[in-house]
């Protein structure tokens, strides 16, 4: 029996939502960046403690101060990669602010809060402290690049554990 869940992604603008799951699903980062207008619809396969799972990947637009998530495309989700970009601190504070209201909208379903651009920590202005009360309150924290695929496989498998163990 095949199991299917629904994951979105969430997070501000640009901070490497739609490399993650294109480095996930088909093992390519590309240097263009492209706006995601809407949602974009991946799936991909994958087998936790003998059980196969069908992810539908919801890589949702980004939240700006133009646009804010629309909680309906929330709906039906059974976890959500919660992505900040380590270069630019105000998407921390955003992530915060969107879980808040996700949780809001949907109740408690798993996340995980993934920092992405591991490959750039040079330019990193999320310090490690805040990291360590992240993890402290609860949160599953995992660094990713989707550039070099360091992570990503370890996020999309951590956050479907959690699923299957609710």
């Amino acid at each position: 029996m095949v199991i299917q869940k629904k994951i979105c992604m969430i997070g501000a603008f640009a901070t490497g939502k739609t490399s993650l799951v294109a480095m996930f699903v088909h093992s390519i980062f590309s240097e263009k960046y492209h706006t995601t207008v809407g949602v974009k619809i991946d799936k991909k396969a994958i087998e936790i403690q003998d059980k196969k799972i069908n992810l539908i990947l919801w890589d949702i637009y980004g939240e700006d101060e133009f646009q804010e998530l629309q909680m309906s495309y929330l709906r039906g989700s059974a976890g959500y990669l919660l992505v900040v970009d380590g270069t630019r601190h105000n998407t921390l504070q955003k992530a915060f602010d969107l879980q808040i209201k996700i949780e809001d909208a949907i109740g408690q379903v798993p996340f995980i809060l993934v920092i992405n651009k591991l490959d750039i920590t040079d330019e990193w202005e999320i310090e490690s402290a805040e990291i360590d009360d992240v993890t402290q309150n609860g949160w599953t924290v995992i660094k990713t690049s989707a550039k070099h695929s360091i992570g990503v496989e370890e996020a999309f498998q951590t956050l479907a554990k959690k699923i299957l163990d609710c």
